[in-house]
């Protein structure tokens, strides 16, 4: 049985990043889709959002309820929960959530940069356009990720490590099909890389905006100097949530941290922080979504 000042912070950190992911994410998807009842159509960056919104709800649902049935129930958990349907979902939503967020990051490389050569001339043009298709890629390559993690059949290898028959056949066939998770989510990486590229232009881009500008009309520096800024908090904040996030998750992949530790929980901590805490920053730093919280804010207020 696990001491209650070891679990119990857990849970309560685990809470509130529930509660805190269901509600902005919950928020992201409400409001655009609010807007697709009203104008029967959503623009590319709404579609984008409601994208990001729903990936983010199911990562914070898998992992609130690995958080919650390792902690109460880990016998039942190790035995019934984890098992390939939770794999797969956990991968998926994962991978698509990572994808989508660097299909933002390409969105506002092209729409808020300024260079001028005939590739990027043409790309800012098509993006809208090209949205949709870039999100349903992701899609599919996120569910094929997924289902090789399913194939490599870790799930029974978790089983075995739990139930805690350690044999010297069994410990290198966990290691072996370990290594094939690892490989697969090395993937990973590459959307991982084309954020950071989206990421150093749009550093480049705002130092050659605020050194061309410098004399120019004070208003026109200021609103193309804060469209970059805003765009760089949103890329910077996630790219530090998911590294932490993807370095947790390796470390929980390995399996080398043992059950019930302070280092297991926390790394659950870390995990669940990701999905709440970027759709929290993509929504302070958007203007449009700051009028809805606002006007919830003052209604609470006056009941």
């Amino acid at each position: 049985m696990l001491s209650a000042s070891i679990f119990l912070p857990h849970v309560i950190i685990m809470s509130a990043e529930f509660i805190t992911g269901v509600t902005v994410n919950g928020f992201l998807i409400i409001i655009n889709c609010n807007e697709l009842v009203k104008s029967r159509k959503l623009t590319p960056m709404q579609l984008l959002f409601v994208c990001i919104g729903m990936s983010r709800f199911g990562l914070q649902t898998v992992l609130m309820v690995q958080g919650f049935f390792s902690v109460f129930f880990p016998l039942f958990y190790s035995t019934k929960i984890y098992g390939t349907p939770m794999l797969f979902f956990w991968m998926f939503f994962s991978s698509v959530s990572l994808w989508f967020a660097t299909c933002l990051s390409l969105f506002y490389c092209l729409k808020v940069t300024g260079f001028t050569q005939s590739s990027f001339l043409w790309l800012k043009v098509r993006i809208s356009k090209l949205m949709p298709w870039l999100l349903l890629g992701s899609l599919l390559t996120s569910v094929n990720i997924a289902a090789l993690c399913v194939k490599v059949d870790y799930p029974k290898i978790v089983d075995i490590d739990v139930l805690g028959n350690d044999t010297a056949k069994r410990t290198k066939l966990k290691t072996k099909q370990m290594n094939e998770v690892l490989l697969v989510n090395l993937a990973l990486i590459v959307p991982l890389t084309i954020f950071v590229i989206c990421t150093v232009i749009l550093f480049i881009s705002l130092y050659k905006h605020t050194h061309r500008m410098q004399n120019g009309p004070l208003g026109f520096r200021d609103t193309r100097t804060e469209a970059h800024i805003n765009a760089l908090r949103t890329v910077i904040t996630f790219f530090c949530f998911f590294i932490s996030y993807f370095g947790a998750f390796m470390a929980n992949m390995t399996f080398s941290i043992p059950y019930g530790s302070h280092c297991f929980f926390v790394v659950k901590d870390i995990m669940a922080a990701y999905p709440s805490g970027h759709s929290v920053i993509m929504i302070w730093s958007n203007s449009k979504f700051q009028q809805p919280i606002r006007r919830l804010l003052c209604l609470r207020r006056s009941q």
